[in-house]
C-alpha cells in the first residue's frame, strides 16, 4: 500500500519552507521544488496551501506545476520508469517495451504500483534517438532495448 505522504508533519515542513521564501522575489519555483521533495508531488491540496500562504492564485500555481515536467500532481513510486515514445523510439519498438514493463509490473501507464515502488510513464523524446528505443529508471538510461532486456533491467530495482 502506498504510504500517506499528506501528513500534518509534512504540511508543517511545507509551511516552514513557505515562510522562508515569503516576501522574497519569485518564491513560487523554490517552494514548488521543496514541496515536490517533501510530498513526492505537488497535489491540489499542496497547491492550495501554497496559494493561500503566498497569496498567488491557484490557477497560476497549477499552470506552473503542469507546465514543468519535474513536477508531478500525484505521488510517484520510488522508481519512475519512463519509456520514450518519441518518433525514433516508437518506430524501433518502444510500444512493445512499454507493454512488457506494464505487464511485468502489473501497472498501467501513468500509474504507480500498489507498493509504491514503481511508476510507469510514457515520455516524449528524451534526446537519445541514437539509442532508440530508450527506457529510463530515475536517472539511469537504457538504450537499444528489446523486450528481452526488460526482466534483467527490472530485477536491478526489485
Amino acid at each position: 500500500m502506498i504510504k500517506d505522504v499528506f501528513t500534518k508533519e509534512n504540511f508543517d515542513k511545507l509551511d516552514s519552507v513557505i515562510q522562508e521564501y515569503k516576501g522574497k522575489p519569485g518564491p513560487l519555483m523554490p517552494v514548488l521544488n521543496e514541496a515536490q521533495k517533501i510530498f513526492g508531488c505537488v497535489s491540489i491540496e499542496v497547491q492550495k496551501r501554497i496559494s493561500e500562504e503566498l497569496k498567488i492564485p491557484l490557477a497560476e500555481i497549477y499552470g506552473v506545476a503542469t507546465f514543468y515536467s519535474q513536477f508531478s500532481l500525484q505521488p510517484n513510486g520510488k522508481y519512475v520508469i519512463g519509456v520514450c515514445l518519441g518518433t525514433a523510439c516508437y518506430v524501433k519498438g518502444a510500444q512493445d517495451i512499454i507493454n512488457k514493463v506494464s505487464k511485468e509490473l502489473n501497472i498501467e501507464v501513468g500509474k504507480t504500483s500498489e507498493d509504491g515502488k514503481f511508476t510507469l510513464v510514457a515520455t516524449r523524446c528524451i534526446g537519445a534517438c541514437g539509442l532508440a528505443p530508450v527506457l529510463t529508471v530515475n536517472e539511469d538510461v537504457y538504450g537499444k532495448l528489446t523486450v528481452n532486456d526488460i526482466d534483467e533491467i527490472l530485477s536491478k530495482y526489485e
